[in-house]
């Protein structure tokens, strides 16, 4: 399983960005898929889910709410982020995540993104 995220980079407050995590070596379009994002020197703060379910439901934390997207392509195994009106205090590493089991099971390395003017 490999799980790897780009996309991430500097941006303006108000700007937008977007996340893909590229997924091999396992079923993706049977699994849900996540983004979770880290805060350098702070804790982890799950961000959204693409739940497999066949019925294209999302859940997202509600610090985001309102402001991302996440979506994927199953075609192309991938996953996607759409980050819009970033605020300073979405500067953080983003990890996109493989759901199993009640838990994540696989991580990417991250993709920094830096909210700054």
């Amino acid at each position: 399983v490999q799980l790897v995220e780009s996309g991430g980079g500097l941006v303006q407050p108000g700007g937008s960005l977007r996340l893909s995590c590229a997924a091999s070596g396992f079923t993706f379009n049977s699994y849900t898929m996540s983004w979770v994002r880290q805060v350098p020197g702070k804790g982890l703060e799950w961000v959204s889910d693409d739940i497999n379910e066949g019925t294209g439901s999302t859940r997202y934390a509600d610090s985001v709410k309102g402001r991302f997207t996440i979506s994927r392509d199953n075609a192309k195994n991938t996953l996607y982020l759409q980050m819009n009106s970033l605020k300073p205090e979405d500067t953080a590493l983003y990890y996109c995540t493989r759901r199993s089991g009640g838990g994540m099971d696989y991580w990417g390395k991250g993709t920094l993104v830096t909210v700054s003017s």
